[in-house]
């Protein structure tokens, strides 16, 4: 399938009573309705938040707040809310999901959350990690119906949402 990448400019601040999950619902939305704008076919979206004990864990910007989300995060659960929307501009009917995961940290040392940070750098990422990459180190185990979701696109909903177009990925 061709494809091209964009990056839409909405404001994607919190609204003040939003759930987790319904900022990252509305969200994906937004930016599906803004690529539609100067894009045609099929747009897929998505937005990601993850939360600690209640509260959303931003990207940490700096090595500085990154050891501070990885000290909480430490021996604890996170939870990441991952949305995913595929809105067919033909139509306009959208299909849009919210994908959970929990991330149990495995207790980790001063010394090895900067010594992984200092090889990932992972300053523009929610919860300070990459787990497509040495951030699964820091895990004892992750729990979600889809893997791909923990990294920003839960691949098995669109495959799903693709069907529903009439797109069977075999066969593309």
């Amino acid at each position: 399938m061709d494809f091209n990448t964009v990056s839409p400019e909405i404001d994607e601040s919190h609204k003040s009573g939003e759930t987790p999950d319904q900022l990252v619902f509305r969200l994906a939305q937004q930016k599906a309705f803004a690529v539609a704008k100067t894009h045609s076919g099929l747009v897929i979206a998505s937005d990601q938040v993850a939360t600690l004990k209640g509260e959303i864990l931003g990207k940490p910007h700096t090595h500085e707040n990154a050891i501070k989300q990885l000290e909480q995060s430490s021996g604890n659960s996170v939870t990441f809310f991952t949305s995913l929307a595929l809105l067919n501009t033909n139509t306009n009917k959208i299909q849009t999901i919210v994908e959970i995961t929990k991330v149990v940290f495995r207790v980790l040392s001063a010394e090895q959350i900067e010594n992984y940070l200092q090889k990932e750098r992972p300053y523009n990422c929610a919860g300070s990690f990459k787990s497509e990459a040495l951030g699964i180190t820091l895990f004892e185990r992750i729990e979600g119906s889809d893997p791909n979701a923990l990294i920003g696109l839960p691949l098995i909903q669109l495959i799903k949402m693709l069907e529903n177009e009439g797109i069977d990925i075999l066969q593309v």
